[in-house]
């Protein structure tokens, strides 16, 4: 990148206008596929966490993971639990702990959502070497300004 202020500031050298249209790109792909599973982004997120999960996660458990506040992720959790998708019960050992756990309904997703990193993985036409290679710089970038 060039040093001069001119050229620093061109919306163009902007690593954080890549990265906010790359972010809106992958949103607009995504779309489609998850409406078929009529998710939006942010609950297939929550999703695929709970897929992985091998027991109910604590909201602030699942708030890490994401990287959300309570804030955002309780609105988000209450309109996934009238979806069916999920239950929000309180622990008993901990009255003031929530935990999230998959519906049958929920459970059940995960099979037809099987297809979609494939999917979206064909759609970037980058080599596996390529796509981990990114990955890895992404990672990096988030430690170093996380």
């Amino acid at each position: 990148m060039n040093s001069t202020g001119k050229e620093t500031l061109k919306l163009e050298n902007q690593l954080c206008f890549r990265l906010y249209n790359l972010s809106k790109s992958m949103n607009r792909l995504y779309a489609p596929v998850l409406k078929q599973l009529e998710l939006t982004y942010p609950q297939y997120l929550v999703m695929l966490v709970l897929w992985d999960a091998t027991e109910p996660l604590k909201v602030k458990s699942l708030g890490e993971k994401l990287d959300l506040d309570t804030g955002t992720l309780s609105p988000l959790l209450k309109r996934m639990e009238k979806l069916n998708l999920i239950s929000r019960n309180r622990n008993k050992k901990d009255e003031r702990s929530v935990e999230i756990k998959l519906t049958p309904h929920g459970q059940s997703l995960k099979l037809k959502a099987e297809h979609i990193p494939t999917q979206m993985f064909k759609v970037t036409k980058l080599s596996i070497n390529e796509l981990q290679n990114l990955n890895k710089m992404l990672d990096k970038l988030s430690e170093n300004i996380g």
